[in-house]
């Protein structure tokens, strides 16, 4: 069939519903309902055009939207609306995806996403395997046009603090783990904490992310403290990344002024995950991400690209619990081996494979935050340019003070991603800086 011919051709579909409820507690109050009631029910990043980025909307059948209606009202669920998904037609505005030289497979699988047809977890893994340089060439163009439409041309920059090195868990691929004897380890004050998140008000950033190994030392009492004083002297947006806590400690970081949490899965295949975290549950993080979404968190998740027996169908399994979780931040990132762990002497991860899951990621779950993220700029400078180009739309600056920063070695070799560098790699990929950084 001649390409002019396919861009016309009509694909047929069933109606589809979007429910978007007033907060995440009632969209997780909803989804129980009904998917209890026997109705089949997905959990998705809202669409564009439907709602802000990082927020969860929730899909079902024409058919069922009576029914729908009748129970979320019935049992006081509040909800603004419930809208008809309305597909969109990106063939003929992705004219430059479909120029290069690609196979039927992968041809007729980025007509699917241009139509917004659901893709399988076969059709995830066909774009995974992809090898040619004109196939992954039209898959980047593909994740970076629909970036485009979802997000815009803006990068935004967020500032970290790693502001204590202690851990209690086991993980092999860290270099934080609590039997790495050969660590010096550190644990910063509100005081230093204060001074850095000054600094990042000052070059206008208006995120900060608290992360931490886990670490009792800062109880529920100190975090709270430290989340309070930031929101009262400078008014930032704070994300905290310091592993499970218990629900009740959720809620206080919430109620505090915490507004995003970043619990990666790591492996959605458990014997992966448990081959990584030997002291993990993989049912306890799935559960937490969970709480974390009842709560009201914009959560964040992510997975790392090389573990050490990871197949491309483990890769196609994260996409998918990144999309049932309805994630709204997706952190991916290349294994990089950390001294003094177990995986030391392992290779890393590859480029090419980060890259191809991140423009498969933002293909599959459209509407949602994904960061260029410090472990790719370690391997490559250049993967962190093309990164910027399939598809991602975040940066995180390393803002751990200069006597600190190489002691955080989740793993080796660290780049320590400064502005300079980050606007060095937005201006390489024709990217826009935002209006807030001051540079």
């Amino acid at each position: 069939m001649a390409l002019r011919d396919r861009f016309l051709k009509k694909i047929r579909t069933g109606q589809e519903y979007i429910l978007i409820c007033s907060s995440t507690n009632h969209m997780l109050k909803a989804e129980k309902l009904i998917r209890s009631s026997g109705i089949n029910v997905e959990m998705i990043p809202t669409p564009q055009g439907l709602g802000s980025a990082c927020t969860t909307a929730l899909l079902f059948d024409s058919k069922d939207k009576v029914q729908v209606e009748k129970l979320i009202e019935r049992h006081d669920v509040a909800y603004e609306g419930i809208y008809p998904l309305i597909k969109k037609d990106r063939r003929e505005a992705w004219q430059e995806v479909f120029v290069y030289s690609i196979s039927e497979s992968v041809l007729s699988i980025l007509e699917k996403v241009a139509v917004d047809e659901v893709l399988s977890k076969e059709e995830i893994i066909t774009l995974l395997s992809i090898e040619s340089e004109e196939e992954k060439a039209a898959l980047f163009k593909a994740a970076d046009l629909m970036r485009e439409e979802c997000v815009g041309p803006k990068v935004d920059i967020r500032g970290a603090i790693e502001f204590s090195n202690y851990c209690i868990r086991s993980c092999n691929y860290c270099g934080l783990r609590k039997e790495n004897r050969k660590l010096h380890r550190y644990r910063m004050t509100i005081d230093e904490i204060l001074a850095v998140a000054y600094r990042m008000k000052e070059m206008g950033i208006k995120t900060v992310i608290l992360q931490s190994g886990e670490d009792p030392f800062y109880t529920v009492e100190l975090i709270e403290e430290i989340i309070k004083t930031i929101k009262a002297e400078l008014g930032m947006r704070i994300t905290l990344s310091l592993g499970e806590r218990s629900y009740e400690e959720y809620r206080r970081f919430k109620e505090a002024g915490a507004n995003n949490y970043l619990l990666k899965i790591e492996a959605a295949n458990q014997k992966l995950f448990y081959k990584a975290h030997p002291d993990g549950d993989w049912e306890k993080r799935a559960k937490h991400t969970r709480w974390l979404k009842e709560l009201g968190y914009i959560v964040g998740s992510g997975n790392i690209i090389g573990l050490p027996g990871q197949t491309v169908e483990d890769i196609a399994e994260d996409i998918l619990f990144f999309k049932k979780y309805g994630i709204h931040m997706i952190g991916i990132g290349p294994f990089i081996p950390a001294a003094n762990s177990p995986w030391a002497n392992l290779n890393p991860g590859t480029v090419d494979m980060t890259l191809k899951t991140l423009a498969v990621t933002r293909l599959v779950c459209q509407n949602v935050y994904i960061p260029a993220t410090t472990a790719l700029a370690t391997l490559s400078k250049e993967g962190f340019i093309k990164a910027l180009r399939a598809g991602t739309n975040t940066i995180m600056l390393i803002m751990t003070p200069p006597i600190y920063r190489e002691k955080y070695q989740i793993y080796s070799n660290k780049n320590m991603v400064n502005l300079d560098f980050a606007v060095e790699c937005i201006e390489k990929a024709q990217r826009e800086l935002p209006s807030y950084i001051k540079v």
